[in-house]
Order: structure tokens, then C-alpha cells, then sequence
């Protein structure tokens, strides 16, 4: 991994230039070797705007170093919390606002459902619409290391920095059971089948691994923070969201919604926006994740050419 280059590099502005006081980008970089397992990418994003203001759509597990710029999220419930220099992002159940006094510049890992368990060790549930302090995770050295992230320039140094630490983790995090590999591959498959059922899902579940419908429920939200059906309305609201984001008419992505107004009530619950707000005035760090797969949502696993007992 090391001395790999900078794989992508996406301006903000290209996608949404009248929302930026400054300009903007977002670099990112794919996982590989022993942690393609658990870590989807690596990205740095920079803002030199004084402040920003913008909506983050639910997502997946992240872990945060924020190199420049503080402020305040205001989750879905209405509590806010101050950032911190080092913080982990559980999955949430809804967007939620952030204000940031700028410039900013952020450098993140996006996890995937096992590099939760592995490397963040915590419940979904357990920490869902909250920030956590990454120093009560990963100990003092996490604050020598954000100091020497903040000397650095480029993405790949801070890949190159954090590697050692990553892969420390793997090698003393307890193996992740067969059958959790099996529910993380299966709920992806479900996710993507269109208008899943969650009898569909139990039936996977059941025949594969002999999981019950109790099991299922503690492992998603262990790992996703909901239930079944909160995940399922996580899935059909960012999907329908990415494909208008992306030209499809409301008539194309409104099928496995009951009807038009079930289907912007619940693509703004996730998302902060409207439909017609995803084409016009979004959030710019929105339209980058709706608008290119390097920002996926679907809870992907481990790629079929990877051995995980290799970990």
C-alpha cells in the first residue's frame, strides 16, 4: 500500500459550484491487502470557506481526524455535539446537520461492516447518532498521530501513517464469526434486490447460516444500527436518491414507495433533501456521494478474492 499514488481526486465544485464560498475537493483512495476487508477507502476532504454549513445523509461507520476547522452536529433527535479532533461516526437512522468554522480539512476512513467490528469494536445501536472520542477507542497514540497528520500534505502520507496501527488492530481483534460474514453478504444481496421483503431476508438468513429471526434483528443492529426495516427504509430512500440525483424521473424511482409523498418524506428523512432539491441547491459533499460509487451505501463485504482468514 505504501507509495501507492492518489487514486481519485473529485472537486466539489464541479458538482455543485454555486453552493461554495471556497473552493473545494475530496481525494480518496481504495483500501487493499489485508485491509480491503475491512476499510472501503480513505479520503481527504478540504474547504477553505470561513464557515460551512451543510446536511450529511446517513451513512455507514466512519472514523474521522479533523485536521482544520471545529464546530457543532445537530443529530436527528436535536442534541448537538461539538467535533473532536479524533471521532468515530456510528451508522446513523437519519441525516443530520453540521456547522463548521473553516477552513476545514478532514482526512476519513469509510468502513465496511466488518472493519466496524474489527477495528472500532463498538455496537451500532450502541453509538448511533452520536460522535465518539477516537482517543477512548485507540488510546493517547491517537493524538500523536492526528498531530502528525496535521504536518502532512498529501493522502497518501496519512494512508502510509495510519497503516501500522490498522493493521496492529487486526492482529489482536477477535476473528469475525462465519456466520456474521455470511448476514453482512446476505443483507447486501437483499439490499440490492429492489423492494426486499423482510421475510425474504429471514428466509436467506435461515437457510444459510440457520440464524432464527431474533439473531437477525441483534445483528443488524449491531452492525447497522436499526432493525430490519429501519434498514430496508435506509436502503430504498438513499437508492431512490442517488438514481434522481443522477437524471431518473420521479415516476422511474417511485415503485417500492406507496406513493409520491411516502417517497419525499422518506428520501428527505435520510438524505435532508427533497427530490427536487437533489438536482438543484444540494449539499455539494451530497452530490458527490449520490453521484459516484466511489461513495457507495450498500454494506459491501468482503470482495470474493479475498480471504479473510489470510487477515
Amino acid at each position: 500500500m505504501r507509495g501507492a499514488a492518489e487514486e481519485g481526486r473529485t472537486s466539489v465544485a464541479e458538482r455543485a459550484p454555486s453552493l461554495l464560498m471556497r473552493p473545494s475537493d475530496i481525494r480518496f483512495r481504495p483500501s487493499s491487502g489485508r485491509l480491503l476487508p475491512h476499510i472501503d477507502s480513505f479520503y481527504l476532504y478540504e474547504n477553505s470557506a470561513p464557515v460551512m454549513a451543510g446536511i450529511e445523509r446517513v451513512d455507514l461507520g466512519q472514523w474521522r481526524f479533523l485536521l482544520g476547522g471545529e464546530g457543532v452536529v445537530t443529530f436527528p433527535d436535536g442534541h448537538e455535539e461539538r467535533t473532536m479532533p479524533v471521532m468515530v461516526n456510528g451508522p446513523g437512522t437519519a441525516h443530520w446537520t453540521y456547522r463548521i468554522d473553516g477552513p476545514f480539512r478532514c482526512f476519513g476512513i469509510s468502513l465496511r461492516g466488518i472493519g466496524w467490528r474489527t477495528l472500532i469494536g463498538l455496537q451500532a445501536d450502541k453509538v448511533a447518532d452520536r460522535l465518539v472520542d477516537g482517543e477512548t477507542i485507540f488510546g493517547a497514540e491517537i493524538r500523536e498521530l492526528h498531530g502528525q497528520f496535521c504536518r502532512m500534505e498529501t493522502l497518501d502520507e496519512m494512508v502510509a501513517a495510519i497503516e501500522p496501527l490498522l493493521l496492529r488492530r487486526l492482529d489482536v481483534a477477535r476473528r469475525v464469526p462465519r456466520a456474521h460474514v455470511a448476514f453482512l453478504r446476505i443483507v447486501r444481496e437483499w439490499a440490492a434486490s429492489g423492494d426486499p421483503t423482510i421475510d425474504s431476508l429471514y428466509m436467506a438468513m435461515e437457510t444459510e447460516t440457520g440464524m432464527g429471526q431474533r439473531q437477525v434483528q441483534r445483528l443488524c443492529k449491531e452492525y447497522f444500527a436499526g432493525p430490519p426495516n429501519h434498514l430496508r427504509r435506509k436502503f430504498r430512500a438513499i437508492g431512490a436518491a442517488m438514481r434522481i440525483h443522477q437524471g431518473a424521473s420521479l415516476d422511474e424511482v417511485m415503485v417500492p414507495f406507496a406513493d409520491q409523498s411516502h417517497m419525499i418524506n422518506e428520501i428527505k428523512h435520510f438524505t435532508g433533501h427533497t427530490p427536487g432539491a437533489l438536482r438543484d441547491g444540494i449539499d455539494p459533499v451530497l452530490a458527490v456521494t449520490l453521484a459516484t460509487e466511489k461513495f457507495h451505501f450498500l454494506p459491501d463485504v468482503i470482495p470474493e478474492t479475498v480471504d479473510l482468514s489470510g487477515r
